[in-house]
């Protein structure tokens, strides 16, 4: 029965060392892909463009609520729907102009 203790601790001696690289490994493989969906949600906040209103000396995020305001305005005016991007310069003055006297509460946009 001694014998067979010894033979287990020798072998607990030699699996524990191997148990406890292979795990450590194993989580230096994983540390990369558990911080890769942050590293991809920080990339949609630098898609966020910004716009700068030379007429009121300000600059404005273009988000999902903007576009919503953009299309309203674009209704009101009687104009087709374009990329924002893509107006010409006096066109997006045109809208900054608007939206400063059209609050998000005036226009009834649910921000959160």
């Amino acid at each position: 029965m001694l014998g067979t203790t010894i033979a287990l601790v020798t072998d607990m001696r030699i699996i524990m060392p191997r148990f406890c690289s292979v795990a450590l490994l194993g989580a230096a493989l994983l540390a990369p892909l558990a911080m890769a969906p942050m590293a991809f949600g920080a990339e949609d906040t630098k898609t966020a463009r910004t716009y700068h209103d030379k007429k009121h000396n300000d600059d404005h995020e273009w988000n999902a609520h903007e576009d919503q305001a953009y299309r309203m305005y674009a209704k009101e005016n009687h104009r087709k729907y374009r990329d924002f991007s893509k107006l010409k310069d006096n066109d997006q003055q045109a809208y900054w102009g608007w939206r400063h006297e059209h609050s998000d509460a005036l226009l009834k946009i649910d921000i959160r």
